[in-house]
């Protein structure tokens, strides 16, 4: 099932994506359901499928504005440096990493899949990041990584977008080059686990104006699923809606000789074979 938060009528919805359109949820899964995190806390998805069962699409998708799937996760944690190469490209000599590199992201920073991109005004420096992401379904603490995957709900997309030049403010932080506001997106949907199964293997693909800027599979993982969930639940208690961006391939703009940062009119497409299409304009900062 592909799950999806929109706008519709000033309101904030949510439904599944099926072949013509979409079906609105919100309305029909009663109060125990008032919202898609809702849906993944109580473990609805047996009641999505008896809503779901014969109904023709409500809208056509195209007139619906998306939101990330999930609209307030407790944690939206990003991994770095976690495919093979990327180590490399920081051409610091350092030994490939034993643990992974973790931030954290505010939802501020993330819009939905057909919103705009925000290049701020303060920096020439808006990077993309492809990244697949993963949805926590069941909550858990010290989760060893044979039961990791019972704690996946479904995946998604991110462009887990970046302003460069402020990564490095402070001493030990990337957050503040990682935060602005609509710098990233996150989307279209969530697909679940019993559709698209976490273990994959998984490609993922990046698209600047149609051109390939990183490809990769989560065969070439540092750090694969069921590690990173075993090892975040560690030192946290991971619940549902929580999600984890699980790092960026080779080839981000940054990486290039001379850089090739976003620019406004620009339109970035994250994809996944399993997933689907995470498409975002870049406009100038409002």
């Amino acid at each position: 099932m592909r799950l999806l938060n929109y706008l519709m009528e000033g309101e904030t919805r949510y439904g599944a994506a099926v072949d013509g359109g979409v079906v609105e949820l919100s309305r029909r899964m009663g109060r125990d359901f008032p919202d898609l995190k809702a849906l993944i806390a109580r473990d609805g998805l047996a009641a999505a499928r008896q809503a779901l069962a014969g109904q023709k699409p409500d809208y056509p998708i195209e007139q619906l504005t998306l939101l990330p799937p999930v609209l307030a996760p407790e944690k939206l944690w990003c991994i770095g440096v976690n495919y093979m190469d990327r180590n490399a490209e920081y051409k610091d000599k350092s030994d490939l990493p034993k643990y992974p590199s973790l931030f954290v992201r505010s939802m501020s920073s993330v819009v939905g899949s057909g919103q705009d991109l925000e290049k701020p005004d303060v920096s020439d420096q808006l990077d993309y990041e492809g990244e697949l992401v993963i949805v926590i379904g069941k909550q858990g603490r010290h989760i060893p990584r044979e039961q990791a995957w019972s704690h996946i709900f479904g995946m998604t997309l991110c462009n887990e977008g970046t302003v460069r030049d402020w990564l490095r403010h402070g001493k030990f932080n990337v957050t503040q080059g990682k935060n602005f506001d609509r710098s990233g997106s996150i989307g279209p949907w969530i697909v679940t686990a019993d559709e698209c199964d976490p273990r994959g293997p998984h490609d993922i693909i990046t698209r600047v104006n149609g051109e390939v800027r990183q490809q990769d599979s989560t065969e070439r993982l540092m750090f694969p699923f069921d590690f990173l969930i075993a090892y975040l639940s560690t030192f946290a208690t991971l619940k549902p809606g929580d999600m984890i961006a699980t790092g960026t391939p080779t080839g981000a703009g940054a990486r290039f000789d001379p850089p090739r940062w976003l620019k406004v009119g620009d339109v970035v497409e994250v994809e996944s074979s399993s997933i689907g299409v995470l498409r975002n304009a870049v406009v100038a900062e409002a």
